[in-house]
């Protein structure tokens, strides 16, 4: 039967698909709105399972409060192109309104939440079909609780944070959220660290620092022998330099001999409790660098965050904080 245009601008509006699959949906349901809606959305869903190998890199971050509830998701997409589209960016704030309205805990609830009659999970299929790009949510983080605060970096919709602080502070709050947004803490501070991260940050500052002080022997040890030792400090960059003529081959087998036997002395005899208050040392520079509230404060580098709100309000405190990013960091 013959399609209407009023009918395809219609379905059109409704699905957000091309006028050519709609013109088609609506031939094939003989002019069946609900049925042509059903034949799009059973498309879309084939067109998603085929793009499941592909990589969704790009897409769109939201963020949300309201109730006493905090939330962000991410809905992702293949190209910036489809992610800067309005009718994707529109998809995502109803899937972050219908999460913070239902308190979703899990994106699994938030995946079989309804949104214009159809779960979640088929309103992202069937807007994958409508692009022709692989899409998926991630990225689901919530704070349950009063005082919850938001912030969508630069309104870029790529990276947003939640911070709760324990009672109301809108300055404090949006602030912080800035500073989470800035300097990725791992943590709130420090008794919030794992215990396995801490031991594992230990082991790393341990190894390290024996690292160097045999490197600064060995280094020490060829120049005594009047060996450069940036010419030797690879076997490539000894291969190299002996072409151009730096050093030669009886330096070279001496460099090798000296650091190999400088290394293994040097090991040896390495005070222990000074490379233990090196080592912690440095793990308190990792404290200070991922901790939230021992972090620089970035308006203010001579104040941590855990003064700057102090400073504030002495009974106020930061509570809790989620991040979310597309960007490799």
């Amino acid at each position: 039967m013959a399609v209407s245009m009023e009918d395809i601008k219609k379905l059109r509006a409704m699905t957000g698909a091309g006028l050519g699959d709609v013109k088609k949906a609506l031939t094939e349901a003989d002019g069946d709105m609900d049925r042509a809606k059903e034949i799009l959305r059973e498309r879309g869903q084939a067109i998603a399972a085929k793009r499941d190998d592909r990589e969704a890199s790009n897409g769109c971050v939201l963020v949300k409060a309201n109730d006493s509830f905090g939330a962000i998701i991410a809905l992702k997409c293949e190209t910036d192109f489809v992610a800067m589209n309005a009718d994707f960016v529109a998809l995502t704030q109803k899937i972050i309104d219908a999460a913070v309205a239902a308190k979703a805990k899990t994106l699994d609830e938030v995946k079989a939440l309804t949104i214009d009659g159809i779960t979640v999970e088929d309103a992202v299929k069937e807007r994958s079909g409508v692009t022709g790009e692989k899409m998926e949510l991630d990225g689901y983080n919530f704070i349950e609780g009063p005082n919850v605060y938001t912030y969508d970096h630069m309104g870029r919709h790529g990276l947003c944070v939640l911070v709760q602080m324990n009672k109301a502070a809108e300055e404090q709050g949006h602030n912080i959220t800035m500073q989470v947004a800035a300097m990725n803490p791992v943590a709130l501070d420090q008794a919030s660290v794992p215990q396995s991260v801490k031991d594992s940050e230990l082991k790393i500052a341990i190894e390290k620092t024996k690292e160097e002080q045999c490197e600064k022997a060995v280094a020490a040890a060829l120049k005594k022998a009047g060996i450069n030792p940036a010419h030797v400090d690879s076997e490539d960059h000894m291969a190299s330099n002996m072409e151009k003529g730096w050093i030669t081959q009886a330096q070279v087998d001496q460099a090798r001999e000296i650091k190999k036997t400088v290394s293994e002395e040097k090991l040896k005899n390495l005070p222990e409790q000074m490379i233990q208050n090196i080592a912690n040392g440095r793990l308190n520079k990792f404290f200070k660098e991922s901790c939230l509230m021992e972090q620089e404060y970035i308006q203010d580098s001579k104040l941590t965050v855990g003064d700057y709100v102090k400073a504030a309000d002495k009974d106020l405190t930061v509570v809790a904080f989620k991040r979310f990013t597309l960007r490799a960091e």
